[in-house]
């Protein structure tokens, strides 16, 4: 019994809950209220799932960002690349 609460307690601090939520899911856990505290980890897997879908967002922007400017550049880019270009195939 003890190993499982330490267990299902690293659980939670792996999984980044904050250390008030692990207090109180070990809490429902002693409590013996089993349905409370699987309510409660369902609701702190929903916080995570919305963290990582604004990481996404996050990261979705950044590929924005390179990509345009990849495809953006400025003519003066442009041209020096061009210029390289045919430097490389006169050699």
């Amino acid at each position: 019994m003890a190993d499982y609460v330490e267990t299902l307690k690293a659980c939670m601090e792996d999984a980044g809950l904050h250390p008030d939520a692990v207090t109180k899911a070990m809490e429902l856990y002693k409590s013996d209220d089993r349905d409370k505290l699987v309510r409660f980890l369902r609701l702190q897997r929903c916080e995570l799932v919305e963290e990582m879908h604004k990481s996404q967002r996050r990261v979705d922007r950044m590929d924005y960002l390179i990509r345009e400017s990849k495809n953006n550049q400025s003519p003066k880019g442009r041209n020096n690349h061009d210029e390289n270009r045919r430097a490389e195939a006169d050699k």
